[in-house]
């Protein structure tokens, strides 16, 4: 009796799916994916034209310098340091966060210690902060 063998049939792997799906994954990255790209301008920021100051009873008023040191309404502080700054805030506040808060900074003081000033202001919960400027001359 002669039986008839099974024939194997060869395996074949179909990488088209395979493929298009990485294709598919490698496009959905590009798309969804963000390029931080460096400036490197230089920026001439404008002087304020506009409003003029509103006169208000009370305020508190904080200066940078120059180097960095600040004045909180007038009182020159003795270190740098955010939280001496923010408890001097505090101080000239009296449990007030509807006060306005002025930021006068020098032109030639530095970002970061304006953005001192502005993160103890917002941490403590003042919410109409303004940063003063000047009105250029007129050249008449």
């Amino acid at each position: 009796m002669k039986f008839k063998r099974q024939s194997v049939e060869d395996i074949h792997i179909n990488l088209t799916p395979l493929i298009d799906c990485l294709l598919f994954i490698l496009v959905i990255l590009l798309l969804t994916t963000t390029f931080t790209q460096q400036s490197r301008i230089n920026l001439s920021l404008p002087d304020a034209q506009g409003v003029p100051p509103k006169q208000y009873d009370q305020k508190i008023e904080v200066m940078v310098d120059s180097s960095g040191h600040y004045a909180v309404n007038g009182q020159a502080l003795s270190s740098k340091e955010t939280a001496d700054l923010s408890t001097a805030i505090k101080q000239a506040a009296n449990d007030r966060r509807d006060l306005m808060f002025v930021i006068a900074a020098d032109a030639q003081a530095t970002h970061q210690d304006v953005i001192r000033v502005m993160d103890a202001a917002g941490q403590l919960g003042f919410v109409n902060i303004n940063i003063s400027t000047k009105v250029p001359s007129r050249g008449y």
